[in-house]
């Protein structure tokens, strides 16, 4: 993970590498932080660069955090009716959880 800036802080942009098909070649995206809102406990990711927006015209995540649980909401457009649904994204985010969650149990 490569990051521009504050890690968590609007304006900020974050890189990920992943590889969700076993290829030689990993894939990357790079997202920008939009917003923070502390009181409502959630920040706000869009993708504006990599790979995903060969499939996608946009794609936003918000993950809010209540109590013990996590919400990840994904607002996307398909590039064609073809497009699938953004499973991958979604698998990939739903691991990054889990591992910080396994950190932070530590």
């Amino acid at each position: 993970m490569d990051h521009e800036g504050e890690s968590i802080k609007i304006g900020s942009i974050v890189s990920w590498t992943y590889n969700d098909d076993g290829s030689e070649k990993d894939k990357i995206v790079k997202e920008v932080i939009e917003a923070i809102d502390p009181e409502e406990k959630s920040i706000t990711w869009k993708v504006i660069g990599g790979d995903l927006l060969e499939l996608y015209d946009s794609l936003t995540i918000i993950t809010t955090c209540e109590h013990e649980w996590t919400t990840c909401s994904f607002i996307y457009e398909k590039k064609t009716e073809d497009t699938p649904e953004p499973l991958v994204p979604f698998g990939f985010l739903l691991n990054l959880i889990k591992e910080m969650e396994g950190h932070l149990l530590k």
